[in-house]
């Protein structure tokens, strides 16, 4: 299977709905695990078998339709189980989400902003089952409360074109026969009905966070949010009660920020964005499904609060930008940056098209992250593309994508950028980013394995057939093309070898590579050796550096683009490369952190799209030789760095 994260909740889901419209008993065994064969009607086990990207599924069948729905299971295979790279959960298009445990600015729409203040109100409190009593029909008690869920979440459901699916899961996780079953033998042996459903979702909730896939062990909490609803229903818990359980968003006054555990999807889709001033997660991370709807929506948020103790009601306010969250915050200062950043969104999408020069004279090219042609057509005052995913531009292909369809797509970028140069980034797979197309093996860490240029060493012919897309664009307009997780010189040279072996490079061709690896910024006067430019993706970079993994909430907080570590790297780079450096991580899309990096001799920035603007009107303040850093350089942490800067 080439599914991205696997057979998580979304894609399991599809298969137990299919399974079940069939009069036929379905297994699904995991050949690579020699896990199951367990039961394809049930979404928990399907989604905790912890079926991998590249993992060989035996299906087996039994039963009057069991040729049917063999022949159904084929077809939905065949579709990728209906999942889609770069869908939810994936991460922005064009940008991806923030690096975990920083916080994150609201997306489009909503008030667009990364600050908020306002009321605390407490929701995804524990709900109270000590004052619950048992009656003579518990049964019948969990199948109203059941029955009642199921009409809440289906109107979510219906309610939500954008995502809908999300609810369809949840809505599986609900009428999960297994767990069902479950529960009520528990019950039936004279357990309370809120009881049964509490152990039972628990330890199903458990069952996902011990799952290897980082983004799988987040859908722990859909379970919660479907435990919790149910536990509601049953209990009876006041739904507008601002500090209970069963906080909902027509509990949050207007202006006020709701303060969670972590957010879960149902919770986001229902906020009204026109009265929540924002919303405060203590979990960090940012592939939570709850996380990803409210960006979406524009909600502002930030994550990774910790356990700070809120009392409900208190004023709080929080600055994603800077990673701030405060309780009794001095009000005026805080409502005085809401009015000064909507007022620098203003200006400086009015001055978007305008270059990025510093008070001392500098300019820095200002460039958009690309995932999408319409990342291209949407972006306000790029200067060019600084970072043409490829992964994510051909990321829902079935089949490798041919030379003409390649430069179908690059021409596209071009003209939405108006024939500005376009840096195209080779096919970057592994880890976290799969190609559908480009299976790999399961490898016992694939941070470190096989990633980037070193796949194709293997399989050349589909970087030849995307070179040859990069040159006939080149020879039209402006290309530059990149090799990503370069290390050696030897890969370096392989990859040039390849691109002169198609014939002689067009003049409007320049090329680089990526530094993601440490041994890479180490060894950088080497590498470049040869090369037009190179561009220090700041994610990968951060996450090699501390040793964090950047899906991994658990260290979140160590994968933070601003150690000083990472920075000492960057600054070696550029003193070093001898050649023109850019940086295209998400440390670039910063304003405050995309002053430092200029300041440092970085000469060109590629940012998300709503970022552009944003960048560019910091540049234009900044003073780049009051900038001190050395004192960056030196500094003690990430939190030092900042409050430097």
């Amino acid at each position: 299977m080439s599914n991205e994260h696997g057979l998580h909740a979304r894609p399991a889901a599809r298969l137990v709905g299919l399974v079940n419209g069939f009069d036929a008993t379905v297994t699904l065994t995991d050949l690579d695990t020699g896990r199951g064969p367990v039961d394809a009607g049930s979404l928990s086990m399907v989604a905790t078998l912890n079926a991998q990207q590249g993992h060989r599924l035996r299906v087996g069948a039994s039963g009057a339709q069991a040729a049917e729905v063999l022949a159904a299971i084929t077809k939905l295979a065949g579709e990728n189980f209906g999942d889609t790279a770069g869908g939810v959960g994936a991460g922005a298009a064009g940008g991806g989400a923030p690096e975990p445990g920083t916080g994150g600015s609201a997306g489009t729409g909503g008030s667009g902003l990364d600050v908020a203040i306002g009321p605390a109100v407490l929701a995804g409190v524990a709900v109270d089952l000590s004052g619950y009593v048992a009656g003579d029909d518990e049964l019948g008690r969990l199948d109203q409360a059941v029955a009642t869920v199921g009409d809440e979440l289906r109107g979510l459901r219906d309610g939500s074109p954008d995502h809908g699916e999300i609810f369809a899961a949840h809505l599986a996780l609900l009428n999960d026969r297994k767990p069902l079953e479950e529960i009520r033998a528990a019950i039936t042996a004279g357990t309370p009905a809120p009881v049964a459903w509490k152990q039972t979702y628990d330890e199903l909730a458990a069952a996902f966070e011990g799952l290897d896939d980082a983004y799988q062990r987040e859908r722990a909490q859909d379970v919660r949010a479907v435990r919790d609803r149910v536990l509601r229903a049953l209990t009876g818990s006041a739904a507008d009660e601002p500090t209970s359980a069963g906080a909902t968003p027509d509990s949050a006054a207007d202006g006020s920020i709701l303060v969670v555990p972590e957010l879960d999807a149902a919770t986001a889709a229902t906020l009204d964005a026109g009265r929540i001033a924002g919303v405060a997660v203590r979990a960090a991370g940012t592939t939570g499904h709850g996380v990803i709807v409210a960006r979406s929506r524009g909600i502002p948020l930030i994550t990774g609060i910790g356990d700070v103790e809120v009392p409900a009601g208190v004023v709080v306010a929080f600055d994603a930008r800077v990673g701030s969250f405060e309780i009794a915050p001095d009000e005026d200062a805080v409502r005085a940056t809401i009015v000064e950043r909507r007022g620098e969104r203003e200006q400086a999408l009015t001055r978007a098209d305008e270059p990025a020069t510093t008070v001392d004279g500098r300019t820095i090219d200002v460039l958009v992250n690309v995932g999408a042609v319409q990342d291209a057509v949407e972006a306000r005052g790029a200067d060019g593309s600084g970072l043409v995913r490829t992964e994510v531009l051909f990321g829902d292909r079935r089949t490798a994508p041919t030379v003409d369809e390649q430069v179908e797509q690059f021409r596209a970028i071009a003209r939405a950028l108006d024939g500005k140069p376009i840096t195209i980034r080779t096919w970057d797979i592994g880890g976290d980013k799969p190609l559908p197309f480009l299976p790999q093996d399961r490898e016992a860490n694939p941070f470190l394995g096989e990633r980037g240029i070193r796949v194709f060493r293997r399989r050349p012919e589909l970087l030849r057939d995307q070179l040859e897309a990069v040159r006939r664009v080149a020879a039209e307009t402006p290309v530059h093309v990149m090799f990503p997780m370069v290390t050696t010189a030897d890969e370096v040279a392989w990859g040039l070898h390849e691109l002169d072996d198609l014939g002689p490079r067009p003049d409007g061709l320049e090329v680089g590579i990526m530094v993601e690896v440490p041994a890479a910024a180490l060894r950088i006067a080497t590498l470049a050796t040869g090369l037009d430019f190179v561009s220090i993706g700041t994610n990968d970079l951060t996450q090699y550096t501390t040793a964090a993994d950047r899906t991994n909430t658990a260290v979140a907080p160590l994968a933070d683009g601003l150690d000083p570590a990472v920075l000492q790297l960057i600054d070696h780079v550029v003193r070093n490369a001898g050649v023109r450096v850019a940086v295209c991580g998400d440390l670039a899309s910063d304003p405050q952190s995309a002053v430092l990096l200029a300041a440092l001799g970085v000469e060109e920035l590629s940012a998300v799209g709503p970022q552009v603007p944003l960048v560019k009107a910091r540049l234009r303040q900044a003073v780049l030789s009051e900038v001190d850093t050395a004192a960056v350089l030196a500094a003690r942490d990430a939190a030092q760095v900042r409050g430097l800067l």
